[in-house]
């Protein structure tokens, strides 16, 4: 962590050998930390230079450390100091990039190919979000959707909403627990449609990502997409499906509370996705006739002989949610958005 002032963990652990005592000599620190003579004397210097440590006058080789509060605190405003002044080179070119483009069809639209490229570019993207990233989920995948993106559990650690539309044919793809589950417990706000027109993300509504053909097996090559009416496009299209897709609920669910056992909610959840039975079986690690016996199991406790009278009663009881007939009003994305998901 204090790599970001200048510090590796050889530089911490000597400095730390330091705690609970007045001063130390060379060997007395080679005695604690038992690094070689020449890599230590080197160490004692860099630390020295840094303000940590102070050389003792005298014929011994002794040392003593200033302390944490002093110290740290000078480098790390020292830092804070550089990285103020790097932001604001940032925005000036920031600025001179937005005076200087914009005028031409092609400084709109990036084109990018290769898988490892726009994974690489949509984790840029990602990362830049600073209040909302709206993303469609479907095939094809730059990386296949094993785990929750790392980005995406950075930003909503951070606050950044995460609102995403997976269309049903996704969350095949996707692993339960490690990636739909994770996300869902830390804020994801996620609904699920019969059918996509494209994949997304959409940045802040300010920049988006699609793939260049929907109707490959591989991305390819995918679109990186700046404030225009495409743009808008792709956000008008992310409203709707957001409008119309059912939410999805999952044991973890930060807005799940006091509803069915995790395992029955999982069931519960999958089943108002419209997924085959077969493949619910899979996504819950279970055979077909384990998956159709707690299904038999489950409409018993509820009293209901139909799937019908099942979907009823769960939504009476309020294990699902239905989302609301009424059009957003102040959905950030009702204006702008658009691109792959965070799982490019």
């Amino acid at each position: 962590m204090l790599d970001i002032i200048g510090l590796n963990e050889t530089d911490v652990e000597v400095y730390d050998a330091f705690a609970g005592t007045g001063s130390l000599t060379v060997a007395e620190i080679r005695q604690r930390t038992g690094l070689p003579r020449q890599r230590l004397l080197r160490v004692l210097g860099a630390l020295t230079e840094k303000g940590l440590l102070v050389r003792l006058p005298g014929r011994a080789e002794a040392y003593s450390a200033v302390r944490p509060e002093i110290a740290l605190e000078a480098m790390l405003r020292l830092k804070e100091q550089e990285l103020a002044s790097a932001r604001l080179v940032a925005d000036r070119l920031r600025e001179r990039y937005r005076a200087t483009s914009g005028e031409r069809p092609v400084d709109l639209i990036e084109v990018i190919h290769g898988d490892a490229l726009i994974a690489e570019r949509a984790d840029q993207l990602l990362r830049s979000a600073e209040r909302e990233v709206a993303f469609v989920d479907k095939p094809p995948y730059a990386q296949t959707p094993s785990v929750l993106h790392p980005a995406e559990r950075d930003l909503l650690g951070r606050g950044v909403r995460f609102r995403g539309v997976y269309e049903r044919s996704a969350l095949e793809m996707h692993d339960l627990s490690s990636d739909l589950e994770a996300g869902l417990a830390l804020g994801e706000e996620a609904r699920v449609v019969t059918s996509a027109p494209l994949k997304m993300i959409v940045v802040d509504q300010r920049v988006g990502l699609v793939p260049l053909r929907s109707d490959l097996p591989e991305v390819g090559a995918a679109l990186v997409i700046h404030p225009c009416a495409l743009l808008d496009a792709l956000g008008a299209v992310f409203a709707f499906l957001w409008q119309s897709g059912l939410p999805l609920r999952l044991p973890g669910s930060a807005e799940l509370a006091d509803v069915a056992p995790s395992d029955d909610a999982r069931l519960l959840a999958l089943l108002t996705t419209g997924l085959p039975d077969r493949s619910i079986a899979k996504q819950l690690g279970m055979s077909y006739r384990t998956f159709q016996r707690r299904l038999r199991d489950l409409m018993t406790a509820l009293g209901a002989t139909t799937r019908f009278q099942a979907g009823l009663q769960v939504a009476t009881r309020g294990w699902v949610t239905l989302p609301s007939t009424q059009p957003p009003i102040d959905d950030d994305v009702s204006e702008r958005a658009g691109s792959p998901s965070p799982r490019p």
